[in-house]
């Protein structure tokens, strides 16, 4: 059988009654490429007719692929997920496709998975680095790619990067913890070598300091599911039980819940537990979980519209992208006594022990 010929950019045009030129900028997504009623029509006859670009003929022509390359520290992460899925979403609609790759938290699997992406010639890439020193980044810097860094952001790093405002995170989660009662809670963190953990650690020290309280202890239990429940249940052999729990990770939440089950810890009873982001198996445990949400479809619009911004104009300013968390409040927190307010500021406590007047530190934007 003879193979059916395949429809050319000149058959869509044709039937439409406007230029390949006309029909080329409305598939790819360029703005102001025709009136809205041309370019509704040029899709629908474009779909109709089976047509599909072809990748490889432009990325001959432009030396770049309509491809936006995405690589994130793990595939197992819900959260990591979630920003891939938006991004997608985001992309789709310009005519670019999205590229996934894995660094399984390993430094030289992100060096070559990254070396793999580049080599598709990508418009651009997202990324979230393995850890602070984003040791890889020259390689995208040799390449001149345009690139934005995305959650794990390295302190100083001056290129564009789009994340949460952590540290007013961890703030409104002890705030909540205090507002109900709880002076004694344990922070349960993943590795505090990561900056936007030490972020959130370091909202919930100040809130607990401002209150005339001992900064509560930060257990760090690893990037696995494994590893949380292993570390909660060294912890807590060792350790008085404490009133409330913070978990700054996904998989801390579900460690935590894991462990409270095994020594029959009811949940909000004799423990109130605090997670981080919020998916929708938070709503569908027995109690639901309260949680600190992270706006992940922001944060991928933001990603997206920065690289867009990127390739259009390659000396752009770049962009520091800070998106406020929220406060879900459900059943997984109890209150258990009078609130417990901040100390006036002339009488907060002083690293050293000695009372001054202190200035609420400001997050970083």
């Amino acid at each position: 059988m003879r193979k059916p010929k395949r429809i050319s950019i000149r058959n869509v045009a044709a039937r439409a009654g406007v230029s390949p030129a006309t029909v080329s900028n409305v598939l790819n997504g360029r703005q102001g490429a025709a009136t809205p009623e041309v370019a509704e029509r040029v899709q629908a006859i474009a779909r109709e007719l089976g047509y599909e670009v072809d990748r490889v003929a432009s990325q001959l022509r432009t030396g770049k692929a309509r491809v936006v390359t995405v690589l994130v520290p793990s595939l197992d992460n819900p959260y990591f997920s979630a920003v891939i899925a938006s991004l997608e979403r985001c992309v789709q609609d310009e005519g670019y496709d999205i590229i996934v790759a894995s660094s399984n938290e390993n430094e030289e699997v992100e060096r070559s998975r990254l070396s793999a992406l580049l080599s598709w010639r990508p418009s651009g890439v997202v990324i979230i680095p393995n850890d602070d020193r984003f040791a890889t980044r020259t390689l995208l810097d040799d390449v001149g790619v345009p690139y934005v860094v995305v959650d794990r952001i390295t302190e100083g790093f001056e290129g564009d990067t789009i994340g949460s405002d952590n540290f007013s995170a961890g703030r409104h989660a002890a705030e909540h913890l205090l507002e109900y009662g709880h002076s004694n809670a344990l922070v349960v963190a993943t590795t505090t070598r990561i900056a936007n953990i030490r972020e959130r650690c370091a909202g919930i020290v100040q809130v607990f300091q401002q209150a005339g309280l001992p900064a509560p202890p930060i257990l760090e239990v690893g990037q696995t599911f494994e590893t949380v429940a292993e570390g909660l249940q060294r912890w807590f052999t060792a350790n008085e039980r404490p009133t409330a729990v913070i978990a700054l990770t996904n998989f801390g939440t579900l460690g935590v819940l894991a462990d409270m089950a095994q020594r029959n810890i009811r949940i909000p009873e004799d423990i109130s537990l605090v997670g981080f982001d919020d998916y929708a198996w938070m709503r569908a445990t027995a109690p639901p979980i309260t949680a600190m949400r992270q706006d992940v479809e922001q944060i991928a619009a933001q990603a997206w519209a920065t690289i867009r911004a990127r390739i259009d104009d390659p000396a752009a300013v770049p962009r520091h992208v800070r998106l406020p968390c929220e406060l879900i409040l459900r059943n997984s927190t109890k209150r258990i006594g009078l609130p417990i307010r901040r100390l006036p500021a002339a009488e907060e406590p002083a690293k050293g022990g000695t009372r001054r007047k202190s200035v609420a530190r400001q997050p970083r934007v």
